[in-house]
């Protein structure tokens, strides 16, 4: 009884050659040239053809099990982290964790397998291709610098939503800086840059959205040459500010902005980091780490930062200013407050001046004159008015105005009176007393 052989198309056109080799239809020259073979394994393959027929050509490892397949041991011990401990991360930063922390040795497609087999994570499927201008990466390292606040709850619930400041390199694609802030701000910003500068020099641009903080964007602003406070502050450095005009333009900020809140979120999970103190103490960590994996070499190797000079006076440079004219009287007014500058100079000499108020990051008060700080006293505070907060400030504004929490359950308010109502021999009155008593 003739045996049934499981042939693949491959070796179903083998055995067709072999068949007219054999028959010497055919050379050995042209059948390697048909099946794209060397000599050598065409003789190989003739002699196994000749020995045992067809069964020859069938593979040797068809239905046993590969050399290289995973342990079940190995198995067992990732579907048990994936399922605890690496519990919704996706497959190439879980391959990542058990490779390194775990110490398993296993492909990132192996990783992917078992997470689909055991539903824990589910193929995607293609993205409609939207076709955007590609723009080159810039040459040198420093040279735009692309800049972004991602508001995200990136503890999780074990402390507030916050905003994670990102900086990162066009050229390079290296993360620069990184900073959890309550908000955006100005002053969350220059704290952000201040250390960015210390470390890295100071860069040629940065590449920003159409923030409040980066333009402004009132109708009535003028001719559009009007600064905000980051933009003087930038131009003092000499620091160019472009703004983007779609989020597709500074696509490198807003991808690695998803690339943070996969992987930064479930590092700080793994190590217990439950809030903002720690988690920037972390961070410097983690950008190393990260520039480390994906960071790629720019095509210029000139460094295009330029060092802090001594005019680069950080600490007047990054506070918020204004200008304000000084009375008859010595006095100006500021956020609702009356200052009056005291000096030994005559009091004419500095009448109509044009001074400037500098506010820091913790709200302290400097008044400078042609560059020379002039001492003061506070003479009037009004009284607070109503005040201005744009949408993205609101939950900051409201964070110090919030109502006072509820009584804990053991609370004396929560206990009761001290003497039952019920002991204190109350006296129930008939309702017809009760007419009686209104008509006295």
């Amino acid at each position: 009884m003739d045996k049934l052989l499981k042939m693949s198309p491959k070796e179903l056109s083998r055995l067709e050659v072999m068949q007219r080799l054999s028959e010497k239809r055919m050379s050995q020259e042209e059948a390697g040239a048909i099946l794209h073979l060397s000599a050598r394994q065409i003789k190989r393959l003739l002699k196994a053809y000749r020995k045992r027929g067809a069964a020859g050509l069938v593979s040797k490892h068809r239905g046993r099990k590969g050399n290289n397949r995973l342990s079940e041991e190995v198995k067992r011990r990732a579907l048990n982290l994936l399922k605890t401990k690496y519990k919704g991360f996706g497959p190439t930063l879980a391959h990542e964790k058990l490779v390194e922390r775990e110490k398993l040795k296993l492909s990132d497609e192996s990783v992917r397998q078992l997470m689909i087999a055991e539903d824990l994570w589910k193929v995607r499927k293609a993205k409609k291709v939207v076709t955007h201008q590609l723009r080159e990466r810039r040459a040198c390292f420093g040279e735009l610098v692309q800049i972004d606040g991602s508001p995200y709850d990136w503890f999780e619930g074990r402390a507030e939503a916050c905003v994670l400041l990102v900086f990162i390199d066009d050229a390079t694609g290296k993360v620069v800086q990184l900073r959890f802030v309550e908000s955006e701000s100005f002053f969350s910003y220059a704290q952000a840059a201040e250390e960015y500068f210390r470390r890295c020099g100071k860069p040629v641009a940065f590449y920003s959205d159409k923030h409040g903080i980066f333009r402004v964007n009132l109708p009535s602003a003028g001719a559009g040459d009007a600064l905000t406070q980051f933009g003087r502050a930038m131009q003092e450095l000499d620091i160019q500010i472009i703004c983007a005009n779609t989020p597709q333009a500074k696509g490198r900020v807003e991808r690695v902005n998803q690339t943070l809140q996969d992987r930064l979120v479930k590092e700080m999970r793994l190590r217990g980091i439950a809030s903002m103190t720690d988690g920037n103490a972390y961070l410097p960590e983690f950008m190393a780490d990260l520039n480390q994996r994906f960071a790629v070499d720019p095509r210029s190797s000139v460094n295009a930062h330029r060092p802090l000079t001594t005019q680069d006076d950080l600490a007047r440079i990054l506070t918020w200013q204004e200008t304000r004219t000084l009375s008859k009287n010595l006095t100006l007014q500021f956020e609702k407050v009356v200052y009056q500058i005291q000096t030994d100079r005559p009091s004419y000499a500095l009448r109509k001046a044009q001074v400037i108020v500098c506010v820091n990051a913790q709200e302290e008060i400097t008044i400078l004159y042609n560059g020379k700080v002039l001492l003061y006293t506070i003479y009037h505070q009004q009284a607070k008015q109503a005040e201005i907060v744009s949408a993205k400030q609101l939950d900051l504004a409201l964070k110090a105005k919030r109502l006072p929490p509820k009584p804990a359950p053991n609370h004396p308010w929560r206990r009761g009176f001290a003497t039952p109502l019920s002991k204190r021999g109350s006296v129930t009155l008939p309702k017809s007393d009760i007419s009686i008593l209104e008509n006295r």
